[in-house]
Parts: C-alpha cells; structure tokens; sequence
C-alpha cells in the first residue's frame, strides 16, 4: 500500500490517510494506519526494536486526508496540548445532500455516543453524559441538490462533523449511519481533512499542510473555480 507523506521530520511524520482505513487497531483487525506507519518507519530506517509514533488526533475510518502523527515523545506531548488549548486548525471538504439555510454559521450541539451502537446522538446541555462539540462552516458552492462546504472544527469528537451537518437536515453525501433517508448503499462518503496549520512542537515555526480530493465522484461535480475559494488553499 502507498500512503502518500506530505511532510516528515525528525518529529513529525504528516501523511495522507486513505479512505476506509482505520487510524488504530479495531475490532475488525484490518490493518491500520498507525501501526503500518510504524513498521514503515522500522523498515525505512532499519530501527531496531519496537518504534514510537504518538497518535496525536484521529479521522473516522471512511474519512481520507491529511493527519499528523508524532515521531517523539515530545513532540506528542506539546501537539496533544495544543489539541486542547484549540490552537492546531484542522479544515475539512464536505459534500452534503441539500443546501444550509445559512451560507455560513457556527454549529454547537451536545453530544452522546451510544458505544454498544457505535453511533452518535445529539442531547440537552444538561446531560451529563454529553460533550460539547463545536464547529464553523461556509457553503464554498452548490451543484443541484449538493452543496460543497468547508468546514472547521473547534473540537474533536466522534463522529462530530457527520452529526452535526445531519443536525441541520444536510446530511454528508454517502453517509448511510446519518443520513440513511437520503443515502444508497455503497455510497463513498464524501468528508476530507484537506488543511492542518499548526505551530512546530520543536522548531517553533508555523506549518501548514493541504490534501485533495480525489477525482471522483461526488467530488468532480464541481469547477476549478470552487477550488480556488479562500477557504481551499492550495
């Protein structure tokens, strides 16, 4: 398997996930991503032994795109305290079935994950059991009955963007889990981390790093001019 790297350091490793890979181990035992980055890494540098590679944040098994993982200790450490202080900017693509009522908002619900179900539900505030997930997007351009939005996330749970755009009645393209009513069978869903700016946990330095889309379908229904919106940067 050839799993693109967008960068790679001394500290970091960024590469591009691909779609319908788990990022660890599951109950499937497919093969992940991190532990086939992590026999990558022994091979390539013929390290001895077992290798370390923090896992830093996570995408959802049918989500590609860009994810950073970390290649010490410390590197680990200071990129998981920036995921809480909010500081690493994680932009997502997302096809969604329908058209937002607003061309740009902030959505903020209370979430709940039934484990048994392996599902996510929205709830009241004042559940205990809930978290707060939050999340700013912009409708980049509309095709039919389709609308391509990007999309930023201020939290990280699980599930977190197909709940939340399924919330506000545009569920993400593909996504059978969330949007079952709209959705067929074996349809790709259609959600990408296309964008990660952080500050380098060691060089103290701003990085960024972009992943595209593939050239398919429900993807190529838009013109290169959707691609070139400030919030797609190149």
């Amino acid at each position: 398997m050839n799993i693109p790297i967008l960068y790679e350091d001394n500290h970091l490793l960024v590469v591009e996930k691909p779609v319908n890979m788990p990022v660890q181990k599951d109950k499937t035992e497919d093969d992940d991503l991190h532990n086939f980055l992590k026999r990558d890494l022994k091979i390539r540098y013929q390290k001895p032994g077992n290798v370390y590679l923090g896992l830093v944040h996570r995408l959802d098994r049918p989500v590609g795109g860009a994810i950073v993982f970390a290649k010490t200790s410390k590197a680990a450490s200071r990129l998981s305290d920036m995921l809480r202080r909010r500081v690493i900017h994680r932009k997502y693509l997302a096809v969604v079935r329908g058209v937002p009522l607003k061309r740009e908002a902030t959505l903020e619900h209370y979430l709940v994950k039934n484990r048994r179900k392996n599902k996510v539900f929205t709830t009241s505030p004042g559940d205990k059991q809930a978290k707060k997930a939050v999340l700013d997007y912009e409708v980049l351009d509309v095709t039919g009955d389709m609308s391509l939005l990007s999309v930023e996330l201020h939290t990280g749970r699980p599930h977190q963007i197909r709940v939340q755009l399924a919330e506000t009645g545009c569920p993400l393209y593909g996504d059978q889990k969330y949007g079952g009513h709209t959705n067929k069978i074996g349809e790709q869903i259609a959600l990408w981390a296309h964008y990660l700016q952080f500050e380098h946990p060691v060089k103290k330095e701003p990085v960024t790093f972009h992943s595209k889309p593939p050239k398919k379908h429900p993807w190529t229904q838009w013109s290169t001019g959707a691609w070139h919106h400030p919030n797609f940067v190149e």
